[in-house]
């Protein structure tokens, strides 16, 4: 069995990042704001009403064993988010950017529809109906995304293989 942390610190050449939604977390910017908290930024764009602000997706950077990371670990089960592991070169604004690229689809009509990508319960259904343009879009830099299964004690990796997408299915200590 395996545990969050072995699957977001899986080497000393990956760093974790962790996409918060602001909807299903009441506290979150009490939580980022917080003089222990993370290194963070908006996945939106430019000025928010506090309304906004509120319940817009969050990219935080998550260090092991820092009170931050352990209080996300804390809502595994909840739809929190979702984790993204990067290469450790890269920096919160390098993953944002890519990320940001995600959270607008374009809907049958062509008009321009907000993506919830960052919700476990969307990126799990998703992931698997993408074509490989589509999967090299989503993923980009990022080596795998790690998320809740349909219980707490499980936990899914998507990572991508030539080009293919790799799902994992773990049974999580918890």
């Amino acid at each position: 069995m395996a545990s969050i942390k072995d699957l977001i610190w899986p080497d000393d050449e990956s760093i974790a990042f962790a996409a918060l939604d602001g909807a299903n977390i009441s506290d979150l910017l009490d939580k980022l704001y917080d003089e222990d908290g993370p290194e963070f930024e908006c996945l939106y764009s430019g000025e928010m009403e506090p309304d906004i602000a509120e319940v817009a997706p969050y990219l935080a950077k998550l260090e092991p064993g820092s009170k931050f990371s352990n209080w996300v670990h804390s809502g595994w089960g909840g739809s929190w988010g979702i984790y993204a592991v990067v290469p450790a070169e890269l920096g919160l604004p390098q993953v944002r950017r890519h990320l940001r690229k995600l959270n607008m689809v374009y809907g049958p009509d062509s008009k321009p529809l907000l993506f919830r990508w960052y919700d476990p319960r969307v990126l799990r259904i998703m992931l698997p109906t993408c074509n490989g343009v589509q999967l090299e879009e989503m993923f980009g830099p990022v080596k795998k995304f790690v998320l809740e299964g349909e219980t707490p004690e499980q936990g899914m990796a998507f990572s991508l293989a030539n080009g293919k997408l790799v799902q994992e299915l773990i049974n999580l200590k918890v």
